[in-house]
């Protein structure tokens, strides 16, 4: 009988490339619709892909580029339209 556990497998690199697609998807998308939230999901999960050391780097860069892109056109969006801060005034 065994008592301690066999090796696991690093499951960390697939988590890693995942999280790099998804933030470049969301980025994509968020430029479209939704980017005052989709924009800082997308910096998050590809800051953390880029520090867990993701073989799809550029990918991970792309939407950390993106998710920026996206909390810049909100940010563009909200100083030039005064009708999204105060609507009916």
């Amino acid at each position: 009988m065994e008592l301690t556990a066999g090796p696991r497998r690093r499951t960390g690199a697939r988590d890693t490339e995942g999280m790099a697609v998804t933030s470049f998807v969301l980025g994509l998308i968020g430029l479209l619709v939704l980017n005052v939230v989709l924009g800082p999901i997308a910096v998050v999960l590809a800051v953390r892909s880029l520090k867990r050391g993701t073989a799809r780097r550029s990918r991970a860069t792309a939407g950390l580029v993106l998710g920026i892109a996206d909390i810049v056109v909100f940010a563009v969006l909200v100083a030039t339209d005064s009708s999204v801060l105060a609507p009916g005034m």
